[in-house]
């Protein structure tokens, strides 16, 4: 059961979210083609808002599987453990970044003693009347999520610290031949 959220926590949320979005913007287009009834006033902001949350989400997904935007050919250009080296220092300064932003996200929230933001002002939203702090406390979940994954990710490089590491070329050939095994399967299947 961890090992399953481990993998597929965010993964579930994200596929939660676009699902609400395709299902509630699919509603307004059926909604405006039907005559005399009232186009859904809320709509574009319920999907803005489960776009936002699967913004948040998305970063300590990206974190847990490695798939963070970088320069990697460089780092296919360097010995073994001076590329490790690097990984774990990567995610050190990912880790930090990540607190960092999840505890000024706090102060957002007006968690933080003496300021007057978000939380204080208890604002709510035009179309459907949440509290923002929602949307806020999504900010700060992720960001506290991504944290965590980051750390995580540290343990998981220095635990592999002797473990040799594929270049960019060699993990995309073999993600090429793993897709055209699977695609031959599903064919023959059929």
């Amino acid at each position: 059961m961890f090992k399953w959220l481990d993998d597929h926590f965010e993964e579930c949320l994200m596929v939660i979210f676009l699902i609400l979005i395709a299902c509630v913007m699919m509603l307004q287009v059926v909604v405006r083609k039907i005559p005399f009834i009232q186009s859904l006033t809320w709509a574009e902001e319920f999907s803005r808002f489960m776009w936002i949350m699967s913004v948040f989400i998305s970063l300590p997904y990206t974190i847990r599987k490695s798939n963070m935007l970088r320069v990697s050919v460089v780092l296919d250009l360097l010995p073994q453990k001076l590329r490790k080296i690097i990984n774990l220092c990567v995610d050190v300064i990912v880790a930090w970044s990540m607190a960092i932003l999840a505890y000024h996200s706090i102060e957002c929230l007006n968690w933080s003693a003496g300021t007057m933001l978000v939380g204080a002002k208890a604002e709510t939203s035009p179309a459907m009347g949440w509290p923002m702090w929602w949307l806020y406390a999504v900010a700060v979940f992720g960001f506290a999520l991504a944290t965590l994954r980051a750390i995580q990710m540290f343990f998981v490089h220095l635990k592999n610290f002797n473990v040799k590491e594929l270049s960019t070329l060699e993990q995309t050939k073999l993600d090429a031949q793993a897709e055209l095994e699977a695609a031959k399967k599903a064919e023959g299947a059929k």
